[in-house]
């Protein structure tokens, strides 16, 4: 795969997959923190950071749920790669639908982002991107860490009181999220990605036996973390909205699709429908990204049809104990 190398962008630096075929996922470069301190580097201020994602990208697309949930779409801006990464990775395609051009600082990759940020990197170039416009750089690209920050340090600039990391949750909120990461999250990629019949029998086995634990657990609790909608729960949604659609066939993540599950399907759909999350999701880009961008995986590039799950059917989670935070509900009337 493609990564800068030094500061040069190099097209067969980086190997996905370890001796045994196993999918290995990369480590981010740029962790850096914003935090609510006055003695704080990067502090959250209105106006001062962006965002760059690709609306395709589940890592990215959990910044984008928080900053819709906390109402911070006029604190942080955002700009939208291409779903088709090619080999000049990542780009700015403001011609096509649902992108736009790089309106902080006018690259037509996104690797000049990172080149900008540090001239003489090694490491890959991902989305999320969470840009200082003040410094000029990147202060972070690891998709939890910015998930956590949008969602604890900016409550003085949000429009909307949503705690999704509140306190009495949080030792549990982040069990569950290390807990669905390896199988659930990275696995679909394990899965899709290995190399060889055992790697990729290993981790299509952990991923429906974690898909059937959380299945069971959700038959008494509609929120990951009990009553609550939480991080836990952002995490989830992002690979479970992409599984049917691409995962399961895509990544032949295909025992079983969501929608065959008693509790995980009705609990998608009552994520999805919780004010703040649909208009996140662009089911067009999360397509064509995952079968035109992996030519490995899906040579001919076709964007298949279906299988179009309603995501607004009902769902009846609602009569189970919780609900979504009230300036939520608040918004939807």
């Amino acid at each position: 795969m493609n990564m800068l190398v030094d500061g040069e962008w190099r097209t067969d630096a980086y190997q996905t997959t370890n001796e045994d075929g196993e999918f290995e996922r990369g480590t981010t470069s740029f962790r850096d923190r914003i935090e609510d301190d006055p003695d704080a580097r990067f502090q959250p201020e209105a106006g001062r950071y962006h965002l760059y994602v690709c609306l395709a990208c589940p890592w990215a697309h959990r910044t984008l749920l928080v900053r819709s949930l906390k109402g911070l779409e006029d604190a942080i801006s955002v700009d939208y790669v291409d779903p088709f990464r090619g080999d000049d990775g990542w780009q700015f395609t403001p011609e096509k639908a649902g992108c736009t051009e790089d309106s902080v600082n006018g690259s037509d990759y996104l690797r000049e982002v990172y080149q900008a940020a540090d001239s003489g990197m090694t490491g890959r170039v991902t989305v999320p991107v969470l840009w200082d416009k003040r410094a000029e750089t990147i202060v972070n690209n690891e998709s939890e860490e910015i998930l956590r920050m949008l969602d604890t340090e900016f409550d003085a600039v949000a429009t909307r009181d949503v705690d999704l990391y509140p306190e009495g949750y949080r030792e549990e909120i982040d069990r569950i999220i290390d807990e669905i990461y390896e199988p659930i999250n990275n696995g679909v990629y394990r899965t899709g990605f290995a190399d060889s019949q055992a790697a990729y029998d290993d981790a299509v086995d952990e991923l429906f036996d974690a898909l059937d634990h959380w299945d069971a657990v959700l038959a008494d609790q509609r929120y990951l973390a009990g009553d609550r909608l939480t991080e836990a729960d952002i995490c989830m949604f992002t690979t479970l909205v992409r599984f049917d659609e691409v995962y399961h066939t895509h990544f032949m993540c295909n025992r079983r699709l969501i929608e065959q599950y008693d509790n995980l399907w009705p609990y998608l759909r009552d994520l999805y429908q919780t004010p703040g999350v649909s208009e996140t999701v662009n089911v067009d880009h999360i397509k064509e990204h995952y079968y035109t961008t992996h030519p490995d995986v899906s040579p001919k590039r076709i964007v298949p049809a279906g299988p179009e799950p309603d995501f607004d059917a009902p769902h009846d989670r609602d009569e189970l104990p919780g609900e979504p935070p009230e300036s939520l509900l608040e918004t939807a009337d």
